[in-house]
């Protein structure tokens, strides 16, 4: 690892804990009514922004980005009041989103969709245990979205706004790293080593994927 990454895992770092404060600050009403509005309604700008830069029309592009600015123009009044529901729309919408991404994938005949990343990461055939682990860690992280989103409503509706804020805000990284910690020990009790791969192995058998992908349609 060179310095460069390393000074920009740093910076990732750093940034996504700013994130947390301003957060936390902006959903439990501390600080400029302003500047939180702000910090709150730039990510829901930016994803916006990104989907109208996939229009290959400029126009399309020009007038989303006007039809943006006056849309938070107008509703900047009650933005500015209302920041906590922003952040709480956030989250909300982010666990729903990766629920149903999650989930819509254990419906129908097909793959799991962590089977699905399994499949285009490794050359070799899956087994029948490990298709029917990966699927049960698909079934886990649905669950997992879901059932955060809906304490995440519990308490945005029922508690204070701080402890709302606590957990939306504050602890949803290290639950989903517990996550991660909890899924890793399962993969450990119920595959052998060799189909339980570190994350290097990943890392190698995606660039082996990704080498052969380049070459084939280099000749192609």
């Amino acid at each position: 690892m060179t310095a460069l990454s390393v000074l920009r895992n740093v910076g990732v770092l750093l940034l996504m804990a700013a994130w947390v404060v301003a957060a936390h600050v902006g959903s439990t009403g501390w600080g400029n009514a302003d500047v939180n509005a702000v910090v709150a309604v730039l990510p829901i700008a930016v994803a916006v922004l990104m989907a109208l830069w996939r229009w290959p029309q400029w126009a399309v592009r020009a007038g989303g980005v006007m039809a943006l600015g006056a849309l938070v123009a107008w509703l900047w009044p009650q933005l500015r009041h209302n920041v906590p529901l922003l952040y709480y729309l956030q989250h909300l919408g982010i666990h729903v989103a990766l629920g149903v991404l999650f989930g819509k994938s254990l419906l129908g005949p097909g793959d799991a969709l962590i089977t699905r990343m399994a499949r285009r990461i490794f050359a070799h055939e899956l087994s029948e245990r490990k298709v029917r682990y990966t699927r049960n860690v698909t079934l886990a992280w649905t669950l997992f979205f879901f059932i955060n989103a809906l304490v995440s409503t519990g308490l945005f509706i029922w508690a204070p706004a701080a402890v709302w804020s606590v957990h939306a805000n504050v602890l949803t990284g290290p639950l989903i790293a517990v996550m991660f910690v909890v899924e890793h020990a399962w993969r450990l009790c119920v595959l052998p080593p060799h189909e339980r791969p570190g994350l290097a192995d990943i890392v190698r058998a995606y660039r082996r994927e990704s080498a052969a992908r380049n070459a084939g349609s280099s000749r192609s």
